[in-house]
């Protein structure tokens, strides 16, 4: 506005106030009518062929995803035989491309062909007025030349006129998505001034205290549950899919905040400390391991970015991948590709559990951690872990019984008609079942395995 609008209305009032002026009112009125025109048809069109520009963007961004997403699963395609369907896709785009940027350079092609003839039309009925005037002796041929220069003099900031409304409006369109996104609040919100989480192993006990959570309105994932994790103790949570055992983890990291309840480590309100600290006293090896397109060093690393090289080299000893990485042909610096794509499935798991070592917080938490693992890697890693977690809270999350046949407790959670009092269940190890009754009427039922 200040650099462009304002200077060109400004030049527009003072060339149509001096032919007003100099020439007469006619002068004035073909200088206004033909700056009206230009305006209104450059607006006009502007407006109309921006719909083809964001075609364009929308279907060279759907192109480059359809590419990206076919090559990251190129083994998808491949076990469907559909390189000819992904193909097929993929040039389905670059048309509606083509397509949309050929409307493009035609509708620029008609903005610049019509703003020249509005200007022509307007520079012809203006010299026309001026050789009358000569002719009738009002005018001087001087008085030609001054009103044809202060015409094409306009010209210019014209032809930008086009560019700068364009400008003008995206430049505002993306200032009201910013103010949009700053007025976006987060659903979890720190305290302010919050303590920072004190907490040490010894201390780390773990309680939910009769907390509600639904990701849906309507769809409950966690009804009134109630249980405590004692500091030190290896605690096992199982139950069938959609019972809510990811989620209790997400819990104790914050990703998620419960509708009714409170969550405690170490008798603190994990709602009432800094977030920081709070993420710092828990590790997690979550169910599906994500790795950067980087090394596997940086990768294990990544659990600490101020340990030794050393320290990187006992956690891999520990998870069992030290060897396997020795062997590959770069070592330690191999790239793991997008999303650690060169490595199985048990490796990048192997990796998140060293990682997640090496951060060394005094609760780990294990989503499947070992899922991916053959039986004899997985007893190897559990047994070189026992030492880790013997004075650390741990909670494991499994559905194979060798990965918390050592759990000190095992909590079920299992989905039948909500309870109308609180009931413990024996849970009988030897014969590697979960025993209850008929009339066993909790939501989310507690079982208690003393090994």
């Amino acid at each position: 506005i200040v650099f462009n609008l304002g200077p060109t209305a400004l030049e527009m009032g003072l060339v149509s106030a001096i032919l007003y002026y100099k020439c007469g009112v006619e002068f004035a009125a073909v200088t206004l009518g033909t700056l009206g025109a230009y305006t209104a048809f450059t607006i006009a069109v502007t407006q109309w062929r921006t719909r083809f520009r964001i075609e364009m963007n929308k279907a060279d961004n759907e192109a480059g995803n359809a590419a990206i997403d076919s090559l990251l699963n190129y083994e998808t395609v491949k076990y469907f035989n559909n390189e000819k369907y992904e193909a097929e896709k993929y040039d389905g785009y670059l048309k509606s491309y083509e397509s949309s940027s050929l409307k493009t350079t035609y509708t620029l092609a008609m903005l610049n062909f019509g703003q020249s003839a509005i200007f022509s039309v307007g520079l012809t009925g203006i010299m026309v007025l001026a050789s009358k005037g000569i002719m009738a002796g009002s005018m001087t041929v001087g008085d030609l030349v001054m009103v044809n220069g202060l015409l094409f003099q306009l010209s210019l900031p014209l032809n930008f006129l086009g560019t700068v409304y364009r400008e003008t409006r995206q430049a505002l369109i993306d200032m009201n998505t910013l103010f949009t996104l700053l007025s976006v609040d987060t659903k979890i919100k720190e305290t302010e001034l919050a303590p920072p989480l004190s907490v040490t192993p010894q201390e780390a006990t773990i309680r939910f205290e009769d907390v509600y959570f639904e990701y849906l309105e309507g769809q409950k994932v966690l009804e009134g549950v109630s249980f405590q994790v004692p500091a030190g103790k290896k605690v096992a949570i199982v139950g069938g899919s959609g019972s809510g055992k990811s989620t209790i983890v997400r819990m104790l990291f914050r990703f998620y905040e419960p509708q009714k309840g409170n969550i405690y480590i170490a008798g603190q309100n994990i709602r009432d400390v800094g977030l920081d600290s709070l993420r710092r006293a828990v590790g997690v090896v979550p169910q599906d391991a994500v790795l950067f397109h980087n090394t596997i060093f940086y990768n294990l690393q990544y659990g600490n970015i101020n340990a030794t090289p050393e320290e990187v080299y006992q956690v891999a000893r520990l998870a069992g991948i030290h060897d396997a990485i020795l062997r590959m042909p770069h070592g330690y610096d191999t790239q793991v590709g997008e999303r650690g794509l060169k490595l199985s499935g048990g490796e990048k798991q192997r990796v998140a559990i060293a990682r997640a070592i090496l951060k060394n917080p005094p609760i780990l938490l294990y989503d499947e951690a070992t899922s991916s693992l053959d039986s004899i890697t997985e007893e190897n890693i559990l047994n070189s872990m026992k030492g880790l977690v013997q004075d650390r809270t741990s909670v494991f999350i499994a559905h194979r019984l060798s990965t918390i046949v050592d759990a000190d407790e095992i909590i079920v959670l299992n989905k039948v008609r909500r309870p109308s009092h609180s009931d413990t269940t024996t849970c009988n190890t030897h014969q590697n079942n979960l025993q209850h009754t008929p009339e066993q009427p909790a939501t989310h039922t507690r079982t208690t395995c003393n090994t």
